[in-house]
């Protein structure tokens, strides 16, 4: 069974979606919790011949709100943030009950949650989760005008609702650890399918744009897979997994994979192009160190050591053949160098591999490493936003200001039911710092809705009247909503539509086009009612948060070539893997931030955007690389190069610090260093292959092409290149 997915692609595929089964677990939890504390409380409630459903659905949002908002990094202050869940419900409640009749002090405390949520969030995220249960039981009391007599069932449910969230948080659901391992298993199912690929391309010796397409597609899933395993790793639960594996060896495992394919990938229409695979013994060599590779279980207890041989047999095979091709030093063929890039990380891959098999057994003493504090970084930060506003602040006066319209358009538009308003407006606030981001998530959101009504509406009407099968859609949408909300903001709000479909029609007896038509128009109404406000009020610019973003990639990158440079001349104290995953995590984030400014018609070439990030992807990709083919050996390195490796390394980071200025002020024309004397310094001075157990051409190759795309950056910003004289 084990080996389905590497004889079926689509089953592997399938079998590799969700790293970690992250998004199934949240979803799961959550739903199971809600319809526990609400079938609990429906049970007490007819046993007591309670006339009521309400504090029922009182105890399901307890019971939702104890897994969804809970966002704490420990179990212990996820636990004190579940009981504040518990008392700011209850006594949002207890004050939506007594005020209910009041309607404008309702609206004080609605807007005053919606504020607070926002401020205090500075402090601790625990604060947003206790303003938004706040905000959420006050506008639930006074929506179903609860009767403060009647306090103690909602003082039940609230509860019940605690403590079946604590149960699956906690009990049921309470390991970490499972979700590390399923990232793992879901990565080397989604490694071992894009071996497979490979592999077809390789036997075939014509080129298929179909399965060009596929691998590239592959290849971009399984960097999404490695960004996401990289933060799942951490030592506690690596502890509880694998004890003789350290967190530091098993990032630069899937590190090295991950750049492995990505080279091949690259490699093979070269190969192809330049007919290396006519030379039979070339892509049979090839195909071993694959096809071994994919089959190694590396971090099976049971795994077979017979995988691993065959692949040092083949990458020995490979090295002795690139050895006699490179004895001619004049006249070598082009894919040379492609094959010994090849052959590099393979071995990279086995070396990770053998170390974390030595691990398991037990063959060698752990030296666990604690990963590094940096305060510095946090120091910064607080600096930056002491210039100005903080981002809680402006959030938190934005929500102010939107509120008090939302329910002054709530009252205009629909008396009955004013409130709808506000909620659409305080949930598209939440989490959208930039205007873009707010444009996107308003205009999901309010698509999303349309949709949903409209296929809610005809659900709904087509089982009317058959409650079982009502109640089971209803928590169908509800899962589905949770489950796809990482993926697509659009298909949840569908989701959660038809959910209040369903509910309507439950609860009401019926439903009607006019009161799914009023809960659209609401929606769209709330969306741009925040939309506007976090245009006007403190905006907080898109460009200028993605220019910040672009500055935080940068600052890393100089970070990282210096520190990779400066191994040459002093021993490593640990390899570069985290920055490299920081790296990619920053060019994420830099995609996500323009997302909203990309989507404009014409934006790529207007606003110069688009060359930005292509040439930011094309650093990060030479920066990945420099690492995943780099000597990881503490050999002597030659004495004659250790000045100029010094120079390269302060004029590489002035380029970058020259790119980053003129980034954040246009006006500022900065000189740069084109890195050509270097390089030729370099070049003539190096020992040979055969002389020196350090290629440093080889190893610095990437320096160069990170410096072009730099310098070339740079000058489309208004940086000009040193001619000679000025560098003499």
């Amino acid at each position: 069974m084990r080996q389905l997915h590497r004889q079926h692609i689509w089953l592997g595929r399938f079998l590799a979606s969700d790293p970690g089964r992250k998004r199934l677990q949240q979803a799961g939890k959550t739903t199971l919790s809600l319809m526990t504390s609400v079938f609990i409380t429906l049970f007490l409630l007819k046993m007591n011949e309670y006339p009521s459903i309400t504090p029922a659905i009182v105890s399901g949002m307890v019971g939702m709100f104890g897994v969804l908002i809970v966002l704490d990094d420990t179990d212990r202050k996820k636990k004190v943030t579940l009981l504040c869940i518990a008392v700011s419900v209850a006594g949002g409640i207890t004050v939506g009950s007594l005020f209910s009749q009041h309607p404008y002090a309702v609206n004080i405390l609605l807007v005053a949650a919606m504020f607070s949520a926002f401020y205090f969030s500075r402090f601790a995220v625990r604060y947003f989760s206790i303003g938004m249960a706040s905000f959420m039981s006050i506008y639930f009391s006074s929506v179903l005008k609860l009767d403060a007599s009647h306090l103690l069932w909602f003082y039940i449910g609230i509860v019940i609702g605690a403590l079946s969230a604590y149960m699956y948080q906690f009990l049921l659901f309470k390991s970490s650890s499972y979700v590390l391992k399923r990232s793992l298993i879901s990565f080397h199912i989604q490694s071992n399918l894009t071996f497979t690929i490979l592999l077809k391309a390789m036997e075939d010796p014509k080129s298929s744009e179909k399965r060009k397409k596929s691998l590239d597609r592959n290849v971009r899933k399984l960097n999404e897979y490695a960004r996401t395993l990289s933060g799942d790793i951490n030592e506690s639960d690596l502890k509880e997994l694998y004890p003789g594996i350290d967190v530091s060896e098993l990032r630069l495992y899937v590190f090295d994979a991950e750049m492995l394919i990505q080279t091949l990938s690259d490699s093979l229409k070269k190969l192809k192009e330049l007919k290396a695979f006519e030379q039979d013994e070339i892509r049979q060599l090839l195909m071993r160190v694959i096809r071994s590779l994919r089959d190694a279980d590396v971090l099976a207890q049971d795994y077979e050591p017979k995988t691993l041989e065959e692949t040092e047999r083949a990458l020995q095979e490979l090295r002795l053949m690139l050895a006699d091709v490179l004895k001619d030093e004049e006249d070598l063929p082009r894919w040379i160098y492609l094959l010994r890039r090849i052959e590099s990380i393979s071995n990279h891959v086995l070396q990770a591999a053998l170390t974390i098999q030595e691990a398991l057994k037990g063959e060698r003493e752990v030296h666990s490493e604690k990963e590094e504090e940096e305060p510095e970084e946090e120091e910064k930060e607080d600096e930056e936003e002491s210039k100005g506003l903080k981002p809680s602040t402006r959030k938190a006066i934005q929500a102010l200001i939107a509120g008090i319209l939302a329910i002054v358009a709530g009252e205009l538009i629909a008396p009955a039911q004013p409130y709808w308003v506000l909620l659409t407006t305080f949930i598209i606030m939440i989490g959208t710092e930039t205007v873009g981001r707010t444009y996107l998530k308003a205009f999901q959101r309010s698509f999303g809705t349309v949709i949903g009504a409209i296929v809610g509406f005809g659900a709904a009407t087509l089982v009317s009247g058959v409650k079982p099968l009502e109640v089971g859609l209803l928590f169908l949408a509800l899962f589905l909503s949770f489950y796809l909300f990482p993926v697509s903001y659009t298909l949840m709000s569908l989701f959660i539509t038809m959910l209040i479909a369903f509910m309507y029609d439950i609860l009401l007896g019926g439903i009607s086009v006019g009161l799914m038509g009023a809960r659209v128009l609401d929606t769209i109404i709330g969306a741009f009612i925040a939309l506007i406000v976090s245009a006007i009020v403190f905006p907080k610019k898109t460009k200028a948060k993605v220019t910040d973003t672009f500055d935080e990639f940068f600052d890393e990158l100089g970070e990282y070539v210096e520190t990779y440079l400066s191994s040459f001349l002093k021993e490593k104290k640990k390899p570069l893997t985290d920055r490299a995953f920081d790296l990619d995590h920053k060019v994420q984030a830099i995609k996500d931030e323009a997302q909203s400014i990309l989507q404009r018609p014409g934006a790529m070439t207007r606003t110069g955007l688009g060359r930005w990030i292509t040439v930011v992807i094309a650093v990060n990709y030479y920066a990945k690389h420099l690492l995943a083919s780099s000597h990881r050996r503490n050999e002597p390195f030659p004495e004659e190069l250790q000045k100029v490796i010094g120079v390269t390394s302060e004029k590489l980071t002035q380029n970058i610090e020259a790119v980053r200025l003129m980034m954040k002020d246009p006006s500022a024309h900065s000189s740069l260093w084109d890195l050509a004397e270097e390089r030729r310094e370099i070049e003539t001075q190096a020992p040979g292959r055969l002389k020196s157990h350090i290629d440093v051409i080889h190893h610095v190759y990437y320096i160069w092409k990170i410096n072009q795309s730099i310098v070339s950056l740079g000058e489309e910003l208004g940086g000009k290149v040193k001619s000679e004289e000025e560098k003499g």
